[in-house]
């Protein structure tokens, strides 16, 4: 569905300030502007207000957890490419190598500040930390929010498994652990993230600085726990209460570049990082798509994403067009000014135009789907095949013979295979997209999961 309105005339400052916020797990159909909020027992105001001032993405795609989505945003590559692809446990590699060029770098190298304040989950290790790849300072967890579980579990041994901490780090230092991550910070991390969020951003308003704020939230990761002033504020249990302070964290930040006057020069992304969670009683929702993250399903797929920029972005804007989280890397570099490297595949596309005018369209028709290192669905246009059919994470896997192929149009919950009718053509197409994407993977190898920070790939090699 194409975008109405118009954004008001008037040149773009060159240096914009960007405020990115991502929920974790947060499924399509939470947000009151996606059809959930006082149907979930939770208004989002803050959040919803937000929309109605910019525009709103309906098919908005991610990848299947939460260590591949945010490699995917981090460095426009699907993660099948960097190795990034599912959590590790602590103290073994994981994340993103050296060798990748981050966000936090295509900002830094263009004179903004940068901090990372959040759920970071792309390393957990000296040289593997937001301040060692690219952002000035951080302030939050390395790996995963139900480590805060541990210390509270009958038997945690702490001499076999790292303690988990709050961290914090500043660029040419080492990181310090701030505190242990158990259940009563988990409760109040989110507060504390948005507390420094709206510091690091006064004080480079303050120095006359830009500044890119990268702000990935805890909420509505499992322990779904709300901070203490929200426990019982919905009367609909502490999943709805956590939303509602995840929508109040939201609007504090907000509130902060209003105070700062700084709102019309800043950019603002909330998007999720995933589907909903799937394990009660945490388990979220997508709205009108079946399933969850871990799975290929639309559930998984799609997740809210909004844009706000005061007289660049138009308000009340809504589009159903195919946006890739991978896509969000040459964006928000063009907008800094930055070169996208070319020694790398990329699989984003700049989208800035497109956010600018949605009425332009997107950019992009489709992307294929993995998880870990196995294809399992590529969408395009309307359309949907899986290869692999899991509904349900922890199911147990059908590897089909005759893939399925969906409209989702026609067919949101994908219930009805459609390869013995009319659509049948769309397969062809999206074969093409599979086949070519695979001969990317065998001229430029993926980087294997673990590698170590000295790892260098091959040269890039162009595929016809």
């Amino acid at each position: 569905m194409a975008a109405s309105g118009n954004a008001r005339t008037g040149a773009r400052p060159a240096t914009p300030n960007v405020l990115l916020i991502l929920a974790d797990n947060l499924g399509w159909g939470e947000l009151g502007c996606y059809g959930g909020g006082v149907l979930r027992g939770a208004p989002t105001p803050r959040i919803d207000a937000l929309a109605a001032q910019g525009l709103r993405l309906t098919n908005f795609n991610v990848e299947s957890d939460c260590v591949p989505t945010r490699s995917a945003l981090m460095t426009g590559r699907h993660p099948i490419r960097t190795g990034a692809l599912q959590s590790v446990p602590a103290g073994l590699p994981q994340g993103l190598i050296p060798w990748e060029v981050t966000l936090g770098q295509q900002f830094g190298h263009q004179g903004y500040a940068t901090g990372c304040f959040g759920k970071w989950h792309l390393g957990d290790r000296a040289g593997r930390h937001p301040h060692d790849r690219g952002f000035d300072e951080w302030y939050g967890i390395p790996r995963t929010t139900n480590e805060s579980l541990f210390t509270s579990t009958p038997g945690f041994d702490p001499s076999v498994v790292p303690m988990p901490y709050v961290m914090a780090g500043r660029v040419g230092e080492a990181a310090i652990e701030h505190h242990v991550y158990d259940l009563d910070a988990r409760r109040r991390i989110d507060s504390e993230l948005a507390d420094h969020a709206i510091d690091f951003m006064s004080r480079q308003v303050a120095a006359g600085k830009p500044f890119f704020a990268y702000v990935p939230l805890t909420h509505l990761h499992y322990p779904t726990l709300p901070h203490p002033e929200f426990t019982g504020r919905t009367g609909a249990g502490d999943f709805a209460d956590s939303m509602v302070e995840m929508d109040f964290r939201t609007g504090q930040m907000l509130d902060a570049l209003d105070r700062l006057a700084i709102a019309d020069d800043t950019l603002v992304i909330f998007a999720s990082d995933n589907g909903p969670e799937f394990r009660r009683p945490w388990r979220g929702t997508a709205g009108p798509w079946t399933g969850t993250y871990h799975t290929s399903m639309e559930g998984s797929l799609r997740v809210p994403f909004i844009v706000r920029w005061p007289g660049q972005v138009p308000p009340g804007a809504v589009s159903d067009a195919i946006v890739h989280v991978t896509d969000l890397f040459p964006t928000l570099s063009r907008l800094a000014g930055a070169t996208v490297p070319d020694d790398r595949p990329i699989d984003g596309i700049d989208q800035l135009s497109f956010l600018l005018d949605p009425s332009t369209g997107s950019k992009r028709e489709g992307f294929v789907y993995y998880i870990k290192d196995e294809l399992r669905a590529a969408k395009w246009r309307d359309w949907k095949m899986h290869f692999v059919w899991e509904p349900e994470p922890n199911t147990g896997t059908n590897h089909l013979e005759a893939p399925y192929l969906f409209n989702l149009v026609r067919d949101p919950k994908e219930e009805t295979d459609l390869n013995s009718t009319g659509d049948g053509w769309a397969r062809g197409p999206i074969r093409r997209m599979v086949v070519a994407f695979q001969q990317g993977l065998k001229a430029n190898p993926p980087i294997p999961p673990g590698s170590p920070d000295d790892y260098r790939p091959a040269p890039k090699k162009d595929v016809p």
